[in-house]
């Protein structure tokens, strides 16, 4: 692309400004330097981030602009996280086309070509796509293409604020790839709303991310205070401004609006950083006629399985099996987490076909018994368990528990305590399932999405573990260290 006799971004955005009767501050220009060098080094694929109220978007509809009066036949397409707001650019750049001496030309003739979602200036290529599109981040773009797409704030609570809003969010970006023309362009314009952002400059290995949602983007960053505490837009924000907005938003909204930092913005009570992760099998073994279970070199002296069963609807709540050992040091080890999902081909009845699953970990897990909580559904699961325990040949014990105690105060007293010890390890699978996404969300009173698994290991962490020194069956887990059996009152709240 020749850039002879065109003026520069900068002295565009310049004009443009001095056309408003306003001034250009340091750190529009400096926005403005950075989109051009990197459009003139082919850099292809941008993130900026900056600061709420920044004008960062309206930058970018200006350089769209410029864009349209170095080459008329590029076509752009705007998604933002809801359709008004990908149309607010489009009409912004519309204006910025009727009214800039360099880009008046560009506006068409015909009124059809010239509406507030979409328009086409003069070009010389007959494309069927429109010069520049809006559209909502759900909105379909099958059939679209384009050579720039736009992402100005597709990220904000309502698209990031549960895990499931949160991976459709990222399936709807994937699509961006097939609008796309080869060579295309992508620029993402936003601040982070998630501490599982899209933004995020490092993988969150609690979630099992091996890389970045942005991988590759070259990133411009303005956070409010730069690196000496000072205003990045002095003539706007001053210091006294900056910390009255501080107080007034609260530190967390502070940190992710205005300082670009990822955090959870509603602050959730249990945090993953708290946990150790391994990885690592259960070792088992026999030595002087004694079975030992370990984990790591450590060995495990009891071991408790929570089942809270859940059948039908995938919206509902999912049946989950908890298993957690305690070792000797009294540390606890979460090894597995089973979110049971019936086969639709299974030839059983769903109560026998998730009884069979569970039948597959106490073997796999050496497990000498399993606590279903027997509210709702569950009255009746602990027959079933016991007879395929039966046809199994398998020595479980079978304990049922109804659970009387409110759900939030029963994870509250799980998890604290054994957090703040940093007690609680868990396996590198469980971070394949949806735990610490629960785990990261959850606020007692207020959680969002499904807690389920973040239920049954509560229950497991409570529950009083079985210790068995002997237990005939068609398997070896009669590696409890205890020598002597123990009666226990099961009739207690959880």
């Amino acid at each position: 692309m020749s850039y002879q006799n065109k003026a520069s971004f900068p002295i565009f955005l310049i004009i443009w400004n001095r056309l408003q009767k306003q001034s250009t501050p340091n750190i529009h220009l400096r926005m403005s330097y950075w989109l051009e060098e990197n459009w003139k080094k082919g850099e292809r694929h941008l993130l900026l981030m900056a600061f709420r109220s920044s004008g960062k978007s309206t930058i970018t509809g200006l350089f769209c602009a410029w864009l349209f009066y170095i080459n008329p036949d590029l076509r752009i397409l705007v998604m933002a996280a809801d359709t008004a707001l990908a149309r607010k650019m489009v009409r912004n750049v519309k204006r910025i086309i009727e009214r800039h001496p360099l880009t008046n030309h560009l506006k068409p003739e015909k009124a059809d070509q010239w509406a507030s979602d979409k328009f086409t200036i003069n070009r010389k290529k007959e494309l069927r796509d429109s010069s520049m599109m809006a559209k909502g981040i759900s909105s379909n773009i099958t059939g679209s293409r384009a050579d720039i797409v736009i992402c100005d704030d597709v990220e904000v609570p309502n698209t990031c604020d549960t895990a499931e809003k949160r991976i459709e969010l990222r399936r709807r970006l994937h699509e961006i790839e097939y609008v796309l023309v080869a060579g295309g362009t992508q620029i993402y314009i936003g601040t982070p709303h998630s501490y599982y952002t899209i933004y995020a400059q490092k993988p969150r290995k609690e979630i099992g991310e091996d890389n970045i949602f942005l991988q590759g983007f070259n990133r411009l960053k303005i956070p409010v205070l730069d690196i000496e505490n000072k205003p990045a837009w002095p003539e706007r924000y001053t210091i006294e401004d900056i910390e009255r907005m501080k107080n007034q938003t609260g530190l967390a909204k502070f940190k992710s609006q205005m300082m670009l930092e990822p955090v959870n913005i509603t602050q959730g009570r249990l945090n993953p950083a708290d946990l150790n992760i391994y990885n690592a099998k259960l070792e088992y073994t026999e030595a002087a006629k004694q079975s030992i279970l370990s984990i790591k070199g450590k060995r495990l002296v009891s071991a408790s399985a929570w089942w809270d069963p859940a059948f039908g609807s995938a919206k509902g709540d999912g049946s989950v099996l908890a298993c957690v050992y305690t070792d000797e040091d009294g540390d606890y080890w979460l090894h597995h987490l089973e979110y049971i999902k019936n086969s639709i081909n299974s030839e059983e009845d769903e109560a026998t076909a998730q009884c069979q699953k569970i039948c597959d970990l106490v073997k796999k897990l050496y497990l000498p018994s399993v606590t279903i909580e027997t509210n709702g559904i569950g009255k009746f699961l602990p027959a079933i368990l016991r007879r395929e325990l039966g046809k199994a040949g398998y020595a479980c014990s079978v304990i049922e528990v109804n659970s009387r105690q409110n759900k939030d105060i029963r994870i509250l007293e799980a998890f604290d305590a054994v957090l703040a010890a940093r007690a609680l390890y868990v396996n590198k699978n469980v971070l394949k399932t949806p735990f610490l996404t629960e785990m990261q969300e959850w606020v007692p009173g207020k959680s969002s999405g499904h807690d389920d698994g973040l239920d049954a290991v509560a229950g497991a962490l409570l529950s009083e573990p079985i210790r068995l020194k002997k237990i005939y069956g068609s398997f070896k887990n009669r590696w409890s260290k205890s020598n002597n059996i123990h009666n226990i009152n099961s009739d207690f709240e959880i």
